[in-house]
């Protein structure tokens, strides 16, 4: 079967979905996915929400064959809820893995034009949905959200050398094939909302082939945003650490 098949059947692909307390949001979210892609298979990676978002999903599971829960003990931050998401997709053996969030942010209707990229005959090894490319956009940022963004990926294209307009996004869709070969799932250090940077670096350093796909961001509508001022701390110092000993090690 073809990479276009699969797209056009939905067959071989996963979204990989972490969630904390997204029991308000999910619902929605679910059946807009659902009716873009039908035949889309979802994991969602909970953390043991006290929300019952969990509990949530296991009913709806009893009528809904493609939709799959893996449950963590507790909250252990966005990174390591990717590795083990994306790790169990790849388990399940999935051949295309879609990662979003779950707040309705990136939204479903963008969907089918990433994955039609992941076909396109220079075989990506990821597809980013990105807002900083010509035609991405965001809905509902203030002024100083959308300039903050912008000033954070130029920040970290000059420390890190990356040439992906948003480093920092969190929606894409991975070659399954190009993450078993590599290992880089196993070579992830970040625990939080620093994941999509590191692997964007690390899938740069491995020469991936890496494609942006312009997409509308929405804030959130409902449940609470789990940004922090720690987490722009988080991602600032591992940014600047990673970059002065890039730009020390090119010197030797």
């Amino acid at each position: 079967m073809t990479d276009s098949m699969m797209y056009e059947t939905g067959r071989g692909v996963v979204a990989v979905i972490p969630t904390y307390c997204e029991v308000e949001s999910l619902p929605g979210l679910l059946t807009r996915i659902q009716q873009v892609l039908p035949e889309l298979n979802i994991l969602i990676v909970d953390d043991s929400s006290p929300d019952g978002t969990g509990e949530w999903v296991q009913e709806r599971m009893k009528t809904d064959s493609r939709l799959h829960l893996y449950t963590r003990p507790a909250k252990s931050g966005l990174a390591t809820a990717y590795v083990e998401g994306l790790g169990r997709a790849l388990e399940m053996d999935f051949d295309f893995l879609i990662q979003m969030d779950a707040d309705a942010s990136h939204r479903p209707e963008d969907l089918p034009k990433l994955l039609v990229r992941m076909a396109g005959p220079d075989r990506p090894d990821m597809v980013i949905g990105s807002r900083w490319v010509p035609g991405g956009k965001t809905n509902g940022w203030a002024p100083w959200r959308v300039a903050l963004s912008r000033a954070g990926n130029a920040y970290i294209n000059f420390w890190l050398g990356t040439r992906i307009k948003d480093a920092t996004a969190g929606l894409r869709v991975h070659r399954a094939s190009w993450l078993r070969e590599t290992g880089i799932l196993e070579q992830v250090s970040t625990v939080g909302f620093g994941f999509q940077v590191e692997m964007t670096t690390l899938a740069e350093s491995m020469e991936a082939t890496i494609v942006e796909v312009p997409i509308t961001f929405d804030e959130r509508e409902l449940g609470e945003s789990k940004l922090s001022g720690a987490i722009f701390v988080e991602e600032l110092v591992m940014v600047t650490k990673n970059g002065i000993k890039r730009k020390f090690s090119s010197r030797r």
